[in-house]
């Protein structure tokens, strides 16, 4: 037993989790290779410079995560709320001062290294912890008002407001991964009716003030209207119906030609195209077995906070994705949201990597619970024969 808790692995924690994000990478390699093709000829640059810097920054992303698997969970309840003063100004000054890419600004360029970073990711990450970190310290105090309801509404309300200001489709997700841990934390129906009225009036405000309210009307208007059909719908419905059951082959499609953004956020449909019906079917298996794999958690996980941070972001991973794949086969509007894992990415790769590590690190510190159980009774009926002798 002894020697079964100093050995100490390279990767530790939940197998089925490293598993299933090494084969995630794999898959994004192969389809990032094939999409940017186009933009590097557009760009005049070799496609193999879009491979290696979508390999490097997944190698960097495998580097955050195995050091945040490393680090014991709750250390991350001590630091959400850090975090989320640090993102609170982080997220106004790139409303009001950051770098615009399609209409918005959620972007801030690094200063002699020209890469951009997406405070929102941050934002997402913290406001998940502190919400896990504050329904497991008021688990005996859970419908007080003033010391549970009022907190998290506040924090809520605020970072989701900011984050809708320009993001507003990943301001719903991370609402709606909030709305979870604190259903999954008892949190009673009525106070969940008063976070629902909150993100009502937070979204409407955002909406007027901020910048994606003639976007969000816009492409509701024409998800809506039946004879309609967005361009990047239109070529994401082509590229899927070409794909077949087995698809064109790695490499062959022929949509990314023509698809906006293939790279990123229509990969599930260049996905489609190449690997057809059964490439699908792999990779949504894939984020299913990490929602699983993560709700686990909420049962194993030797305190509240352990299960409610992992259920909070293996959900907020796996919903993104659902909602990533739902646009680019049309049963939900243009979102602009990326497929976790697999679309290329920078900080938003990171953040996400870092995320699966935290989740590991759960799963690992469940690991080790039946092992010390077991040292445990083992040292108890040692001294009880010791006694007896």
């Amino acid at each position: 037993m002894t020697n079964a808790l100093k050995e100490r692995k390279l990767l530790e924690g939940d197998p089925i989790i490293w598993g299933v994000v090494f084969i995630l990478a794999l898959i994004s390699i192969l389809l990032v290779y094939s999409a940017t093709g186009t933009l590097a000829f557009k760009m005049g640059k070799d496609s193999e410079s879009y491979l290696l810097k979508h390999s490097l920054l997944f190698v960097l992303s495998f580097v955050v995560m195995w050091v945040c698997h490393k680090v014991d969970y709750k250390y991350f309840s001590r630091i959400s709320r850090l975090a989320l003063l640090f993102s609170v100004p982080m997220l106004i000054f790139t409303w009001g001062y950051g770098t615009t890419i399609n209409d918005a600004t959620r972007w801030i360029t690094i200063p002699y290294l020209n890469h951009t970073f997406q405070p929102a990711d941050l934002a997402k990450l913290a406001l998940i912890a502190n919400v896990a970190s504050m329904l497991s310290k008021r688990q005996q105090n859970i419908r007080n008002i003033e010391k549970t309801l009022i907190p998290i509404l506040f924090w809520c309300g605020l970072i989701c407001g900011l984050i809708a200001l320009s993001d507003f489709s990943g301001a719903i997700i991370l609402f709606l991964t909030c709305m979870l841990i604190m259903f999954i934390g008892r949190m009673p129906l009525r106070y969940l009716a008063g976070m629902v009225a909150v993100g009502v009036v937070v979204g409407a405000l955002a909406l007027a003030v901020g910048q994606r309210g003639g976007t969000v009307k816009n492409r509701m208007s024409s998800y809506l209207d039946p004879n309609h059909l967005p361009f990047q719908t239109e070529q994401s419905y082509i590229a899927i119906a070409t794909g077949g059951f087995a698809g064109k082959g790695p490499g062959q499609s022929h949509q990314r030609n023509f698809l906006p953004h293939p790279y990123s956020d229509f990969i599930f449909a260049i996905l489609v195209e190449e690997y057809g019906f059964l490439g699908a079917v792999v990779v949504i298996g894939l984020f299913l077995t990490l929602l699983y794999r993560g709700m686990l958690a909420v049962n194993q996980s030797e305190n509240a906070f352990g299960g409610l941070l992992s259920a909070g972001l293996s959900f907020s991973v796996v919903f993104q994705a659902m909602i990533n794949m739902g646009v680019a086969t049309g049963i939900l509007p243009v979102t602009g949201l990326q497929l976790p894992l697999v679309s290329m990415g920078g900080t938003s790769l990171l953040l996400t990597g870092a995320s699966i590590g935290i989740i590991i690190s759960v799963s690992r510190s469940n690991t080790y619970k039946p092992i010390l159980q077991s040292a445990k009774e083992k040292i108890f009926n040692r001294d009880r024969k010791v006694a007896r002798a």
